[in-house]
């Protein structure tokens, strides 16, 4: 190969721009323009791939929505009322405040389908509560909000589980289920850590809350709990589609917060729009590029060709997908995670496909695999945003989250060797993978 290849020019434009800092979607666009000049195609190809399969993909509308449904819950009292309801379970326990944060995230999971929102939003708040009066470290509440946003895109709704949907053809509502086990596992995971943490560490415990104050708090919490009950049972019932779904979630995050705890108005609501456009916009542009780029990649038949040459190894299913763990985390320390299943996932799924593993549960180890990169160095998204929040230093950070860094590779190994972790509640509701 030389740089007289098409391709190969393409794939040196593209690391080339992105190792100068250009974002990887203007990167991506770029070297498909470079491809289809080189290759005398018509330059038009890749607007018309960018057209069609973003304005005929109802399943992209799902995207804006849930950002929105989390713009919306974040401005207003809702998130506030989820942390009151952990605090009341588990706040009484040694470690009471960290417990917390870890139920607080597993609460907000099935709201906002966002790591980088869970960290960005209610993650705030909890780390001023674990270091006033120093009750806890600035680093060691740095680590724990980032690790416990993980749990965020594995649990429905999850934005990255549209996406990998968007790439992959496979059931978004199965896929919303395929993630609930792992996701409560990852949670129970994190939990026992902070238990072997605040016996080694003497963290402290909170005040403990009133059994007759529960059922009020659980009252006030209610309407919060009930937006994920409401989308699964929506969507496997067959009342509505994954994008008629998003839309729910936002309508419903809207008329809780106005109507209900009647703490968003006008100017609330407006930011939040703002912001939900501005992180769809960005979204947008990378998956618009991405498709470009995958076009590209088709017209190469790069998918079919690394299929032929795995298969060529002999691999078994528990083989292959051991590698693509390998392959994923490594890439997820240096990409973004959207990046990773618009880009890397599709030349890796039709060899999944010819090894007979089943696409959900595939799914599941992908999307599980790129969370794990935003708490990984270099990278490691989340671990820059609370730094950014905690003041801590990054070296200390690190060595916070290294024990629950190791939990989270230790749950994504068990998902990986008991599929049925993955298809048990699909399997409930229908899934006949």
């Amino acid at each position: 190969m030389s740089l007289t290849d098409p391709f190969t020019a393409c794939i040196v434009l593209l690391i080339t721009l992105a190792v100068l800092g250009l974002p990887v979607a203007y990167a991506m666009i770029l070297a498909s323009i470079l491809y289809l000049l080189m290759a005398g195609l018509d330059m038009g190809t890749a607007a018309e791939q960018l057209l069609n399969s973003m304005y005929t993909s109802y399943t992209m509308l799902a995207v804006p929505l849930f950002i929105l449904a989390a713009e919306l819950m974040n401005s207003g009292s809702m998130t506030t009322r989820l942390t009151n309801f952990a605090n009341a379970l588990v706040g009484r326990f040694r470690g009471g405040l960290a417990q917390v944060n870890v139920l607080q995230s597993l609460l907000l999971a099935g709201m906002s389908g966002s790591a980088i929102a869970d960290a960005g939003g209610m993650g705030k708040m909890m780390m001023r509560m674990m270091t006033q009066e120093g009750k806890y470290t600035p680093s060691f509440a740095a680590a724990l909000t980032a690790v416990t946003a993980v749990v965020a895109p594995i649990l429905p709704p999850s934005i990255p589980m549209v996406i990998y949907a968007l790439v992959s053809n496979v059931s978004i509502g199965y896929l919303f289920l395929g993630g609930i086990l792992p996701g409560l596992l990852i949670s129970a995971s994190q939990m026992l850590i902070v238990g072997w943490s605040a016996r080694r560490n003497n963290f402290p415990t909170e005040a403990p809350v009133p059994v007759r104050e529960l059922p009020m708090i659980t009252l006030r919490a209610l309407p919060a709990l009930l937006l994920p009950v409401v989308l699964i049972v929506g969507l496997r019932g067959g009342v509505m589609t994954p994008t008629e779904a998003a839309a729910v979630a936002a309508g419903y995050a809207l008329f809780v917060s106005v109507v209900i705890y009647r703490d968003v108005g006008l100017r609330e609501f407006y930011a939040s729009l703002l912001s939900a456009a501005r992180t769809t916009t960005s979204i947008g542009m990378l998956i618009a590029a991405a498709l470009v780029f995958n076009y590209i990649v088709t017209v190469e038949n790069i998918p079919n060709s690394i299929s032929r040459f795995l298969l060529g190894f002999d691999l078994t299913p528990l083989t292959f997908l051991l590698i693509v763990n390998v392959i994923l985390l490594l890439i997820g320390a240096v990409l973004e995670g959207s990046t990773i299943i618009l880009i890397i996932v599709p030349v890796l799924i039709p060899t999944a496909a010819a090894l007979g593993i089943d696409p959900i549960h595939f799914g599941v180890v992908v999307v599980f695999n790129v969370m794990i990169g935003l708490v990984t160095p270099p990278y490691g998204l989340l671990l820059f945003v609370v730094k950014r929040v905690s003041g801590a230093s990054m070296g200390a950070i690190l060595r916070d989250t290294m024990p629950f860094l190791l939990g989270l590779i230790a749950a994504l190994l068990l998902i990986t060797l008991i599929p049925d972790i993955v298809l048990f509640v699909p399997r409930m509701f229908g899934y006949s993978g």
